[in-house]
């Protein structure tokens, strides 16, 4: 078993919501414990001590230790103090306890000797081996997906997304309850249905099954909750769609700075935070190309790897902003230490929602000014179509912005026609939804020479003439 000693991390001070989401945090090694516990009551308050183990199958050991660092961030975003990092290197995870026996022993021995009260396996385990890990080192036992889960529930702040996080939560619940043993049994008939007759009926249903039965309620409910609330959303989205406003979205790997390209580009004012999953709740946004052409700018929840399918089934709604794109923005860390995992790991998200490989895709190299110019370099030879940017300092957003220019779809009519004075709203519609080529104001009108969607041809078309016949 390989050891990873981890320093605590400083967590990043920036603006907006910042003061909210960090009020009250505990502050790590601020004892509360007190030696003379005889006259008062004792109480031991601190953030969660945790050991991370993983178990490495496949790959280099850099590979491994990189997603353990992944798990430390993970575990620090939550509010947990991180203690020590294991890798165990096995063929397959072990079926009861994720380890092995032996190796079970030995980190219950570790657990003891640190004072940790959790352990933070880097996958997703069975219920039986949480269970028998736990039973093992005698603490509190999480996996990767339950941590996530958990961070997800720190973060969501829009009724939709609370409900999102919970769907996704009771899901992931559901097969992992646990009972009290065989105090409350089952209820049992008469002799002729093969019980025990009288005074051998149990009470009726076990806490756990009556536990299973409302999660399973009110899990129907959140579904119905969550379709009801789509429906806002895709309401806006047809609106924009029948106005022929072209959309892009942001997608990209968490923390790799996509609210903050948001900002950059929009001035959205999107919570900012050097932390994994800071926002949840998709934002979108006007913006304009540097030719005056108004599109819609979508921000969406993170990715990592092995996303549990629990959250990516429960925001479907919110990723439907990814599928109805013209064009997606994917935002990749330059400063990472392997931005290719995280671009695979993304495409493989985007692969499960219908549609979204169609679409193309510029890949947004983002945080230049900290990142290595060889990597840098490696990434635009190994992808071709993509854009070195600094959301922070602002290089490359111009290149960004016309690349974005150059791939927004056209729109469909080119015309040429002369709109009366008293219909510049149509004229102003043409600079907002379509290209204006040139103007020409004459004493009867406005030549107006513009490529233009469908919509807005069919009003002009009312009430404009072509120039040819004037």
């Amino acid at each position: 078993m390989t050891y990873m000693r981890f320093e605590p991390l400083d967590h990043a001070v920036g603006d907006y919501e910042l003061e909210e989401r960090q009020a009250l945090r505990r502050v790590a090694g601020l004892s509360t414990e007190l030696e003379d516990v005889t006259e008062v009551e004792y109480r031991r308050l601190r953030l969660e001590r945790v050991i991370l183990v993983g178990v490495w199958t496949s790959g280099t050991v850099v590979d491994a230790e990189n997603s353990l660092q992944e798990l430390k961030l993970l575990a620090e975003t939550a509010g947990s103090q991180v203690l020590e990092g294991l890798i165990q290197r096995r063929d397959r995870p072990d079926p009861a306890t994720y380890i092995g026996s032996g190796k079970a022993s030995e980190l219950r021995d570790i657990v003891a000797s640190t004072g940790a009260d959790t352990v933070i396996c880097d996958g997703e385990l069975t219920p039986g081996q949480l269970r028998q890990l736990e039973d093992v080192v005698n603490v509190k036992v999480v996996d990767r997906t339950a941590l996530i889960l958990d961070i997800f529930a720190q973060h969501a702040k829009s009724r939709e997304g609370k409900a999102q996080v919970e769907l996704a939560q009771l899901q992931y619940l559901l097969p992992r309850l646990r009972g009290w043993g065989g105090n409350l049994s089952r209820q049992v008939g008469g002799r002729a249905a093969g019980g025990i007759g009288i005074g051998g009926r149990g009470p009726g249903e076990t806490k756990i099954e009556l536990d299973r039965r409302r999660i399973r309620e009110r899990m129907a409910k959140l579904r119905r909750q969550i379709k009801e609330m789509s429906t806002v959303r895709e309401t806006k989205r047809h609106r924009r769609q029948s106005r022929d406003v072209p959309a892009v979205a942001i997608a990209g790997y968490t923390n790799a700075g996509k609210s903050s390209l948001l900002n950059r580009l929009t001035g959205a004012g999107v919570l900012v935070e050097d932390a994994l999953f800071a926002t949840l709740d998709p934002t979108v946004r006007r913006a304009h190309t540097p030719e005056g052409r108004v599109f819609t700018l979508a921000d969406t929840v993170g990715f990592v790897r092995h996303l549990p399918h629990q959250l990516v089934e429960a925001f479907r709604s919110t990723l439907e902003e990814v599928a109805d794109a013209d064009l997606i923005l994917h935002v990749v860390d330059g400063s990472h230490p392997d931005p290719e995992s995280q671009i695979a790991a993304v495409r493989e998200v985007l692969g499960e929602i219908e549609g979204a490989r169609d679409i193309p895709e510029i890949v947004v190299v983002n945080k230049a000014d900290a990142a290595e110019p060889e990597v840098l370099t490696r990434l635009t030879i190994k992808e071709r179509h993509s854009v070195v940017v600094s959301a922070r300092t602002g290089a490359g957003i111009a290149d960004l912005m016309a690349v974005i220019e150059r791939e927004l779809p056209r729109p469909d009519h080119e015309i040429r026609m002369l709109v009366p004075y008293d219909r510049g709203d149509l004229v102003a519609r043409a600079h907002d939804e379509g290209e204006v080529l040139s103007l020409e104001h004459t004493g009867e009108g406005t030549i107006l020479h513009a490529r233009i969607p469908a919509g807005l041809f069919a009003e002009l078309d009312r009430v404009a003439k072509p120039v040819e016949t004037v």
